[in-house]
C-alpha cells in the first residue's frame, strides 16, 4: 500500500492489489437525537458507535446552510455549516475546528432545495464523507460533482474507526456509469475534461424500443447520441440507464448565479463564453425584499453587503454573456418574475428538458417538461456544454379520480400524496411522480403546477402531467401568437404497459382539507385531526412559486370577499401577506380588482418576489413562538424564520387568517 498526504483529512492510497483508496483521518460525527451528545462531540468528546442510539433524520440543506449562510459562495462557507440545525446546538466553526473528516445521519439527509452550499460548506469545513440511511437525490449528486464521498453503508464506520482505507469503488457501487466515473474522477469538472478531450466516452445509449413513460420518452427524445455532430434522439431509454440530454431551456437565479459563475470562470477561464446563450437565463427573484426583514444581528455581522453583491455579480455577468436577465424593477415593484412562474409563462414548452439551480424547477413538469434541480457545478457545465447528466429515472404513478369537494384544492391533494408512507419513508427519492387520472385532467394550469411543484418535497427528481388540449389552450391565451398546433408532436403521453416501480389511487371523493404540521411537507394530516383545540397563528402568508399563482389569487380574494360579506376581516393579531408570483400575476390580480379585495379584509400586498419562503420577505416570523399558516411548498426548521410553519392551500391560509387560528372557508 503506497500512498501521500495532501489533506488533514483524507489519504489516498494504493492498495497491494493495485486499487485506488481513500484513508479518512479526521474525526467522526454522529449526529444523535440526543443534541446532548452533539455538544460533547463537538466540545472534543469521541464517541463510540451506537447501532441503536437515534440518528437525526430529514436534515434539510436550510439546516445545513441557512438562506443568510448563502450570501456567500466561497470556502468563508465552511465557517457556517449546520448553523441551523435543529437546537442550535451547532455554532460558526463548529464543524471546522471539530477536526470532523465524516458526518452520520438518518434518514432523508440533504432534502429541500439544490442549493449546493450545503455539501459545499461541509467539504470546506473538513468533511469528506456523509454516511446517511438514506441521501437525497440533488444532494448527492452535488456531493459526487464537488468530490465529497456520500455513502448508505455504516458498516464502513467500525473500518473508518480502524484506520482502514477504503476502496474507492466502495463509493460507487450501485451507482450509474457516469455518476461512478465521476466520483472516481474527484468531480464533474475532471469528469467532463476527459470526456470532452475524448479520454472517456459515456456509454453508448443502446435501448431497444419498449413501453414507455412519458418522462422516459421527453428523455429520448432529447438523449445526445452523438456530442461531435449533434445527433439527439434515440428509440428508447429505460430506468436506471446513464444518458447526456440536451437542455432546452437553462436558468440560474440570484442566490445561486454567483457561485455558479465563479466556478464556470475557474474550470475554463475568463473569457468562457456560454454556449447557446439564447436558451439561458437569469433571475433576480430571491433576495429582491431582503433588506426589508433582515435582522440587526445579521446586518451586523456585514451581511448586507455581502448579499447585495449576489445581485451585482449576476448583472454583471449576465451582460457580459448576453444573458436573459429577469431583473428587479428600477420602481421597487418587486421583479419580473419568480423564476419558475416565468418559466411556465413565457419560456418551457412541452416536451422541453429544462434545468435550473433551484429544486422546484419541477414545477413546469405540470406542461409535459422534464424539469429538475441542479446545482451551480451542474449549471457551470451546462453553460459550457448546453448538455446535462441523467440517470433514467423510475417513475412511481399517482392515479387520481373522483371530484374535489367545495374548498379543497390541488394543495390538499399534494399534501395528501406527500404523507403517505411510502413518501414518507424516502421510497421516492430520485423517482419521478407522475399525475395522472381524471382527477388531474380536471384541474386548471394552475392547479397542476402545484401538484408538480412540490414533487421535489417527497424527495422526487421531478413531478410531471401529460400535457392536454387544456395546456395547449392555457399556452395560447397565456402566450399570445404561440403557434400551439406546432406543439401537438411534442405531447408525449406515457405507453400501455409502461413500466412503474409503484403506482397508487388517489380518491378525491374521500379527500378533506390538509395541512402539513411543522417541520417538514411530508407532515400531512387532514385538518379535522389536527388537533382538539384550534391552533392559533400570528403569521399567514399566501405567495411563492406555489402558492402566488393566478389561481391562488383567485383562492385568496374568494374567502376575503367571503368574510368582508359577513363584516368580518383579518383577525387582530394576525398578519395577512398576500404576494404575486410575477408581474403578469400582478396585472391579472388588478383586472380583477383583488387588490381592493385583500386592502379592505385586511391583508398586506406585496410584489413580486419568493420572499418570506426563503426567508428573504415580508411574512417571515420573528421569534420562535411565532406560528405561520402559508402556501409555501416547505416548511423545514428556519425555513421561514424561526418560528412554527404549518403548509396549506390558499383556501386554508385565508380563512385562517381571518379566524386567527387554523381552519377552513367553511368557518368564517
Amino acid at each position: 500500500m503506497t500512498g501521500t498526504a495532501h489533506d488533514p483529512h483524507l489519504q489516498h492510497v494504493t492498495l497491494a492489489d493495485g486499487r485506488a483508496a481513500v484513508r479518512f483521518t479526521g474525526r467522526i460525527l454522529f449526529l444523535y437525537e440526543d443534541l446532548d451528545l452533539v455538544r460533547r462531540q463537538l466540545a472534543g468528546e469521541d464517541l463510540p458507535w451506537d447501532p441503536g442510539r437515534k440518528l437525526i433524520d430529514n436534515i434539510s440543506t436550510d439546516e445545513i446552510t441557512p438562506g443568510w449562510v448563502c450570501f456567500y459562495f466561497d470556502e468563508t462557507l465552511g465557517d457556517y455549516s449546520l448553523v441551523g440545525l435543529r437546537g442550535g446546538v451547532v455554532e460558526k466553526n463548529s464543524i471546522k475546528n471539530g477536526n470532523f473528516a465524516v458526518i452520520v445521519s438518518g434518514k432523508s439527509k440533504g432534502c429541500g432545495s439544490s442549493r449546493e452550499t450545503a455539501p459545499y460548506s461541509e467539504q470546506a469545513a473538513g468533511i469528506r464523507l456523509v454516511i446517511a440511511q438514506t441521501i437525497e437525490k440533488i444532494y448527492g449528486q452535488n456531493s459526487q460533482n464537488i468530490g465529497l464521498y456520500n455513502s448508505l453503508d455504516f458498516g464502513l464506520i467500525p473500518r473508518i474507526q480502524a484506520g482502514e482505507a477504503i476502496p474507492v469503488g466502495d463509493f460507487t457501487a450501485g451507482l450509474d456509469p457516469v455518476a461512478a466515473a465521476i466520483v472516481q474522477r474527484g468531480g464533474l469538472f475532471n469528469y467532463n475534461s476527459a470526456r470532452l478531450s475524448g479520454e472517456i466516452k459515456p456509454p453508448a445509449p443502446t435501448t431497444l424500443a419498449r413501453p414507455m413513460t412519458v418522462v422516459e420518452k421527453v428523455i429520448a427524445a432529447g438523449t445526445i447520441v452523438d456530442a461531435s455532430t449533434g445527433q439527439v434522439g434515440v428509440p428508447a431509454v429505460k430506468p436506471g440507464q446513464a444518458v447526456f440530454v440536451r437542455s432546452d431551456v437553462r436558468f440560474s437565479h440570484d442566490y445561486t448565479t454567483a457561485m455558479a459563475q465563479a466556478s464556470f470562470k475557474a474550470a475554463l477561464g475568463q473569457g468562457a463564453k456560454v454556449k447557446d446563450v439564447g436558451s439561458v437565463y437569469a433571475f433576480r427573484d430571491h433576495l429582491t425584499f431582503l433588506s426589508k426583514v433582515m435582522s440587526d444581528k445579521h446586518k451586523a455581522m456585514g451581511l448586507e453587503p455581502v448579499a447585495a453583491q449576489l445581485g451585482i455579480i449576476q448583472r454583471q455577468f449576465c451582460a457580459e454573456q448576453g444573458i436573459r436577465l429577469y431583473d428587479e424593477n428600477a420602481d421597487g415593484s418587486g421583479s419580473e418574475a419568480i423564476c419558475h412562474n416565468a418559466v411556465l409563462e413565457d419560456l418551457a414548452l412541452p416536451g422541453d428538458i429544462v434545468v435550473g439551480t433551484d429544486s422546484h424547477t419541477c414545477t413546469a413538469g405540470a406542461i409535459g417538461t422534464f424539469a429538475f434541480g441542479v446545482g451551480s457545478t451542474d449549471m457551470a457545465n451546462t453553460w459550457y456544454t448546453k448538455d446535462i447528466r441523467v440517470t433514467v429515472p423510475e417513475t412511481v404513478r399517482f392515479h387520481v379520480t373522483g371530484t374535489l369537494k367545495p374548498g379543497v384544492a390541488a394543495k390538499d391533494i399534494i399534501l395528501r400524496i406527500m404523507a403517505t408512507p411510502f413518501i414518507r419513508d424516502g421510497k421516492a427519492i430520485g423517482k419521478v411522480l407522475e399525475f395522472c387520472g381524471p382527477g388531474v385532467q380536471a384541474l386548471q394550469m394552475d392547479e397542476r403546477a402545484t401538484l408538480t411543484n412540490m414533487a421535489v418535497e417527497a424527495g422526487a427528481t421531478t413531478g410531471i402531467i401529460e400535457a392536454d388540449e387544456v395546456t395547449l389552450q392555457w399556452l395560447a391565451k397565456i402566450r399570445p401568437g404561440l403557434d400551439t398546433q406546432a406543439l401537438r408532436g411534442r405531447l408525449y403521453r406515457s405507453d400501455p404497459g409502461a413500466q412503474y416501480l409503484a403506482s397508487f389511487e388517489i380518491d378525491l371523493d374521500a379527500l378533506d382539507y390538509m395541512v402539513a404540521t411543522p417541520g417538514d411537507p411530508r407532515n400531512g394530516v387532514p385538518l379535522p385531526e389536527l388537533g382538539s383545540q384550534p391552533v392559533a397563528i400570528n403569521l399567514a402568508y399566501g405567495g411563492s412559486c406555489t402558492g402566488g399563482k393566478m389561481a391562488d389569487m383567485d383562492m385568496y380574494a374568494a374567502v376575503l370577499r367571503q368574510a368582508l360579506e359577513k363584516g368580518k376581516k383579518v383577525a387582530p393579531g394576525v398578519e395577512l401577506f398576500i404576494q404575486y408570483g410575477s408581474q403578469k400575476i400582478k396585472q391579472y390580480a388588478v383586472s380583477q380588482g383583488y387588490p381592493a379585495i385583500f386592502a379592505q379584509a385586511g391583508a398586506q400586498i406585496i410584489d413580486p418576489s419568493c420572499g418570506a419562503c426563503i426567508n428573504a420577505g415580508p411574512g417571515v416570523s420573528k421569534t420562535a413562538d411565532h406560528v405561520t399558516i402559508s402556501a409555501i411548498n416547505r416548511n423545514f426548521p428556519g425555513r421561514s424564520g424561526p418560528g412554527k410553519v404549518y403548509l396549506a392551500s390558499p383556501l386554508v391560509v385565508a380563512a385562517s387568517a381571518v379566524l386567527g387560528h387554523i381552519g377552513s372557508p367553511e368557518q368564517i
